[in-house]
């Protein structure tokens, strides 16, 4: 019998994101949760023993070294493993969107290849391994929503007292899509938001502060402010999630998605207290 593993890998949206500040480094100081939805790429995993790694496209062709492959080789790196595996992706979430698809399937992949090669590694190994890939590899590896500061590498998973209530969203990502280097460059962008509380936060967790990227990344993009204006069109207050072009809205009453334009990507998405594959890793929390 063939060793396989067919997993999924969600999308996050930032309920907010704030900037409080600039180290001496260029990195940006940030304040944001994290709240994973169901709109999911999926990987299908096969053990080689022959130590490869190779990769189909089952959708949209990738880069050659995208982040699942980079994943995968990190992996075998950390532990000097000699198995291989041939990994198939079928891409659903947007790229260029602020809402994390390569990043999750990293995370994705750094969780079945422990499973699949049978390293065992606790999930503190796997948080240093995908923190070496991005910024957002250790959130999906975090297995819940989180309060997420520092240069976004403090990653505190919402205690059952702030826990998300469930809700629905429109998630909205127009055709063009953002360089997050480009936000983060901006002269213009806003460095100095005051300092959130998680209390703060949790009194009104899908109304709470803003995106701070969002005026940059509207004025490199303007199909954002189309976006938000077609959200509005149906009764929605949109924002934009991360460093965009993607932006969404909650949905407390049935919408009707059909009339977008056809070059956007547009789906209703539910919030997910969970990680699919929360129970991957050996440990039950990062410890921020």
């Amino acid at each position: 019998m063939r060793a396989l593993y067919d997993v999924p890998a969600p999308a996050k949206l930032n309920l907010f994101l704030h900037v409080t500040g600039r180290r001496p480094d260029g990195y940006h100081l940030l304040q944001s949760v994290f709240m994973l939805i169901d709109w999911c790429d999926t990987l299908h995993f096969e053990l080689r023993a022959d130590g490869a790694i190779s990769r189909e496209d089952l959708t949209q062709p990738l880069p050659a070294d995208d982040l699942v492959v980079r994943a995968a080789r990190a992996l075998q790196a950390a532990t000097g493993c000699g198995l291989g595996a041939h990994i198939g992706v079928h891409k659903r979430v947007p790229a260029q969107a602020g809402m994390g698809g390569g990043s999750s399937d990293a995370a994705s992949t750094l969780l079945a290849l422990n499973r699949l090669w049978g390293l065992g590694l606790p999930r503190a190994r796997l948080h240093a391994i995908g923190l070496g890939l991005g910024a957002d590899v250790p959130f999906f590896l975090c297995g819940r929503n989180a309060w997420v500061e520092g240069i976004g590498d403090i990653i505190r998973p919402l205690d059952l007292e702030h826990q998300l209530p469930d809700a629905s969203f429109a998630v909205v990502k127009p055709a063009a899509g953002l360089d997050t280097k480009a936000i983060f460059s901006h002269p213009s962008l806003k460095r100095d938001s005051s300092c959130a509380t998680i209390q703060g936060f949790a009194a009104m967790p899908y109304q709470f502060g803003s995106n701070d990227l969002q005026p940059v990344a509207q004025a490199l993009c303007p199909e954002i402010d189309q976006a938000i204006d077609w959200l509005a069109s149906k009764g929605l207050r949109g924002r934009m999630t991360g460093s965009g072009s993607a932006v969404f809205a909650q949905a407390t009453h049935a919408i009707d998605l059909h009339d977008a334009p056809a070059a956007w990507q547009v789906k209703m998405c539910e919030n997910l207290g969970l990680h699919p594959l929360s129970d991957w890793a050996l440990d039950e929390r990062i410890k921020g």
